[in-house]
C-alpha cells in the first residue's frame, strides 16, 4: 500500500495556505511567502489575508536565487526553531539564504520520527547512523538525540558548517561531520569493511561535489543503492531513501529498493506531503524505508 503520510508533532511550524506557486508557512514566530512549484492550485485564503499575516517575502530573480522583501526591516535574518517527538528534541538556526531555502524541510520531520523510533528500539548499543546528502543535519541531530553513533556527510562545507551550529545550539556534541561527495565517501567506507545500523539517503535531482563530481538522480542511484545497502549490518537496520524530483514515483523507489535489497523486511513507500492550515495538502517527494530488529 502506498502511505501519504504528513508530520504531527511539528509546534514552530506550520504551512497556512499554498497556491498559485507560493506557500504561506510559519517558522516559530515568523511568516514567509516562498516559491513552491508544485502548489499548481489556487490559494484558498484571499490575497489580502496573505499580504496581512507575512512578515518576509521572497522574490526570485532567477531559477536559483532572489531576495527576500521584509514589511519591517527589524526582523531578523537568523531565529532558532524546535522539533520535538516523543524519543528526543532538536533545534536548528534558521536563515534567509538567496536561494529560497532557510535551512529546514519540515516535512522531513516523518523521517526523523522513524529514525528516532528506530535508535531507540534497537537492541545494539548506540548503533552507527549514516546520513548521506545529509544538508544543515536534521536527521543527524535526531539520531545523535536517540543516541546514535552518528556521521553526516554532505558535499557542501557552509551547510556542514550550519549543522555544526545545529548541533551546537542543540545541546549535542560527537556527530561525526564529512564534506565529501557522497557516493565517493560510501564506496570507502565499504573497502574499510564498515557496517551502519541506520542509512538515510535526500539526494538531490541534480549536485556536484567538493571536487567537481556530477551527481545526476536518475544516473547515479541505481549505483549508490546497490553500495549502501552493503554497508547495512544484516542483524539491525533501518533505511530511508527520500527524493523530491518531478520525476519519481513511490513505485520507482519501491523498485530501487527491492533490487539493491532482496531481502528487504517491513518496507513502506508512499508521499510526504504538508497539510495546509487553510486546507490544501502540499506534496513534498516520495519515500521508501524499511527496519529489521534484532529477535532476541
Amino acid at each position: 500500500m502506498i502511505q501519504l503520510l504528513t508530520p504531527t508533532h511539528w509546534k514552530d511550524y506550520e504551512l497556512i495556505d499554498c497556491g498559485d506557486f507560493e506557500k504561506l508557512e510559519r517558522f516559530g514566530n515568523t511568516i514567509l511567502i516562498r516559491p513552491e512549484p508544485q502548489a499548481v492550485w489556487n490559494k484558498t485564503l484571499p490575497a489580502s489575508e496573505w499580504q496581512r499575516l507575512h512578515h518576509i517575502k521572497f522574490k526570485g530573480r532567477s531559477a536559483t536565487s532572489g531576495e527576500w522583501v521584509k514589511k519591517d526591516p527589524k526582523t531578523p535574518d537568523r531565529w532558532h526553531i524546535e522539533y520535538k517527538n516523543k524519543e528526543a528534541a532538536i533545534k536548528f538556526r534558521l536563515g534567509l539564504t538567496s536561494f529560497k531555502h532557510v535551512g529546514i524541510f519540515p516535512e522531513q520531520a516523518v523521517n526523523w520520527d522513524y529514525i528516532s523510533q528506530n535508535v531507540k528500539r534497537f537492541k545494539t548499543p548506540e548503533p552507527k547512523v549514516l546520513n548521506l546528502f545529509a544538508y544543515t543535519g536534521g536527521a543527524s541531530l535526531i539520531a545523535r538525540a536517540a543516541g546514535a553513533d552518528t556521521t553526516h556527510v554532505d558535499s557542501i562545507k557552509q551547510v556542514v558548517t550550519w549543522g555544526n551550529e545545529n548541533q551546537e545550539i542543540s545541546g549535542l556534541k560527537d556527530i561525526r561531520w564529512v564534506v565529501e561527495d557522497a557516493l565517493k565517501f560510501v564506496k570507502r567506507e565499504l573497502r574499510r569493511g564498515k557496517k551502519y545500523n541506520g542509512i538515510i539517503l535526500d539526494p538531490p535531482a541534480y549536485g556536484n561535489g567538493p571536487n567537481g563530481e556530477k551527481w545526476k538522480l536518475e544516473d547515479n542511484i541505481t549505483e549508490m543503492m546497490r553500495d549502501v545497502t552493503q554497508l547495512l549490518d544484516p542483524e539491525e537496520h533501518f533505511l530511508i531513501l527520500n527524493t523530491y524530483s518531478l520525476g519519481f514515483s513511490s513505485v520507482i523507489v519501491e523498485n530501487l529498493i527491492k533490487s539493491s535489497f532482496p531481502q528487504v523486511q517491513n518496507l513502506e513507500i508512499g508521499e510526504l506531503y504538508l497539510q495546509a492550515t487553510a486546507g490544501p495538502k502540499l506534496p513534498l517527494g516520495v519515500f521508501g524505508k524499511f527496519h529489521k530488529i534484532k529477535s532476541n
